[in-house]
C-alpha cells in the first residue's frame, strides 16, 4: 500500500467518524435511517448500473 492510499484510508475514516457523530447527535431514528440507507443504496448502484451500460 502506498503512502497516498494510507493518507487517503485514514481521511475517509476520519469522515466516517464525524458523519457517525452528527448523525447520533440529530437524534435519527433507527427506521428513518435504514430507509435513508436504502434510498442511497439504491441511488449509487441505479448511477453504477447506468455508467456501466454507457461504458
Amino acid at each position: 500500500m502506498s503512502t497516498l492510499a494510507i493518507v487517503s484510508l485514514i481521511s475517509l475514516l476520519g469522515w466516517l467518524v464525524l458523519v457517525l457523530g452528527s448523525w447520533r447527535s440529530h437524534q435519527v431514528s433507527k427506521s428513518s435511517t435504514i430507509k435513508m440507507v436504502l434510498i442511497w443504496i439504491g441511488i449509487f448502484l441505479g448511477v453504477a448500473l447506468i455508467m456501466g451500460l454507457i461504458t
